[in-house]
């Protein structure tokens, strides 16, 4: 028994008459996903970044050599605003991390490019994440590791459908 049944036994107790099954799937994934992204916090707070400025970072790492990508492009793989990417470009070129260039393939826009000081820090970083993500589903064995796994990807393949095919159209 975990919290997520109490909660479940009460409902069960106060409303017979509603299945509450997905209430139960859906308060664990939430609660796996707190505990998740508190441990990868602190991995990131060990080097000076949160979530956010982890993502731009690795996202510029791992778009492979020369490291720089336009805001545009940084925008789309990271799925968020211009403002908020503008911020977050800001924030890491003031700590030293990123730095506007101009386009070599068109002068009249910039690229953002990992520092060295910053690619250091996102290699040093993605080691301990990959750490940290290895030491948490290492809780489960690795069968049950690959079933969830395929199960997710099922899963989110759907959601992600269903948000497509439910978007309006204008």
């Amino acid at each position: 028994m975990d919290r997520i049944d109490n909660i479940l036994a009460q409902w069960h107790r106060e409303r017979p008459d509603l299945d509450v099954a997905p209430m139960g799937l859906i308060g664990r994934l939430r609660q796996v996903s707190r505990h998740l992204g508190r441990e990868m916090e602190k991995t990131f707070a060990a080097h000076g970044l949160n979530a956010a400025s982890f993502d731009v970072l690795a996202t510029l790492r791992r778009s492979g050599p020369p490291y720089a990508l336009s805001p545009g492009d940084l925008m789309a793989m990271t799925m968020v605003t211009s403002g908020t990417m503008t911020n977050r470009i800001d924030q890491l070129g003031k700590a030293g991390l990123v730095e506007r260039r101009l386009n070599p393939q068109d002068a009249r826009s910039v690229i953002i490019a990992l520092t060295e000081r910053g690619f250091a820090v996102i290699d040093a970083a993605v080691t301990a994440h990959v750490e940290t993500q290895a030491r948490l589903v290492a809780l489960i064995s690795k069968d049950d590791c690959a079933a969830l796994e395929r199960l997710l990807r099922t899963y989110l393949a759907g959601l992600e459908a269903e948000s497509r095919n439910s978007a309006s159209p204008f």
